[in-house]
């Protein structure tokens, strides 16, 4: 029952996917329109050409963050790790921004985004080598330390750019983002993230045998040192193709493999198809379906944001601080109910603070959710 409802899920959510946008479409015209793939037309080019990509790209990002997620803390064995760990997205980012910055065509900067990111992934994978396996606690750190780096150099390219206007595409890629990219993209890139989703399906048995610790693993036969290789070079491959596809999009590989397990359990060859499903469901509908008004009353949401607080507002029951996270959001949109102009800490209109904001009243949401946060530290 649970392995047919992950199967239909992501068809399920790809066609009420569809369904959404600022054109309202009927059923019936959808359904027309994918029928005949070769018609001409205003329907056909928003079905086609602008919500099919976009559902196919994020499906392909959601499932391809879950699967190196999934992976990675199972290499690792360490439940807080996220996909973007091994460097991968530090670097892409910081190749994109430099790219950027110094005017170098759109088309070429998704593949300059890639090739750093996989070059990050081998710098990280050296560093971490010990004799000819991987060390996890230098991987870790290996990642962290690049990661930090990168990062500088991202907020160096975006002080230069504040002089040349290219500013705002630098943190268009930072924040993630799905809007103009279409089939070519997606070409590109789907090879290399299915290339690592079947490496990562191949390594399902030996993460199984690497829960008990590499020693035991050894003791039944497993290959510990290609086993370890095999897994990185899928999550690499995995993270590097979804950069690409979506810029930073975040949360969905780290909360997603916990989402599965208690759907599934811990057998990675149950686990991995299971992380692939709600990946691409939690991706294709969460930005369609799951905007809290507070985010949509303040600007356009980017896939990152919109997931990151999905993820809170849906992964709170295991994390606390996540849950009183949520909880403030959920006063936060108390809030904008009210207030006019939707900018916290600004005054609606000419009145007082004491007046414009309800935050500040006695019992308000916004301040009684802030003194339980307060209390329960």
């Amino acid at each position: 029952m649970r392995a047919t409802a992950l199967a239909v899920l992501p068809l399920l959510a790809a066609i009420l996917s569809l369904l959404v946008g600022s054109t309202s479409l009927s059923p019936a015209a959808v359904a027309s329109a994918l029928l005949h793939p070769h018609a001409t037309g205003v329907l056909h080019t928003i079905v086609w050409q602008l919500r099919l990509p976009r559902v196919c790209i994020a499906a392909t990002v959601g499932a391809s963050l879950a699967l190196c997620g999934a992976v990675l803390q199972g290499m690792l064995r360490n439940p807080l790790v996220d996909p973007y760990l091994t460097g991968v997205s530090a670097a892409a980012a910081a190749a994109i921004a430099i790219a950027i910055v110094a005017g170098v065509s759109a088309a070429a900067t998704p593949g300059i985004g890639f090739v750093a990111g996989l070059g990050a992934a081998l710098l990280v994978a050296a560093l971490a080598r010990r004799g000819g396996g991987i060390d996890s606690n230098r991987l870790i750190l290996a990642g962290v330390s690049l990661s930090t780096l990168f990062a500088a150099i991202v907020t160096l390219a975006l002080v230069r750019a504040q002089s040349n206007q290219y500013a705002s595409t630098v943190v268009a890629w930072l924040a993630g983002s799905m809007a103009g990219r279409g089939w070519p993209e997606l070409a590109t890139a789907a090879p290399y993230a299915a290339l690592g989703a079947l490496l990562a399906f191949a390594v399902a048995a030996p993460l199984n045998a690497l829960r008990v610790g590499e020693p035991r693993a050894r003791a039944v036969g497993l290959n510990v040192n290609r086993a370890q290789w095999i897994m990185l070079a899928a999550s690499s491959l995995l993270a590097a193709s979804s950069v690409v596809l979506a810029g930073l999009v975040g949360f969905i590989g780290l909360i997603v493999p916990h989402i599965g397990r208690r759907i599934v359990g811990s057998d990675a060859r149950v686990l991995l198809p299971a992380c692939a499903s709600i990946g691409a469901v939690w991706s294709s509908a969460a930005p369609e379906f799951g905007a809290p008004s507070v985010i949509d009353r303040f600007a356009q949401v980017t896939p990152k944001v919109l997931l990151t607080v999905d993820g809170y507002r849906y992964g709170g029951k295991d994390f606390p601080l996540a849950s009183k996270t949520a909880e403030l959001v959920s006063a936060l949109r108390d809030l904008t109910a009210i207030v006019e102009v939707p900018v916290l800490g600004v005054p609606s209109g000419g009145g007082t603070a004491s007046q414009d904001r309800p935050d500040e009243a006695e019992g308000g949401p916004a301040r009684l959710a802030w003194e339980q946060l307060v209390s329960d530290r």
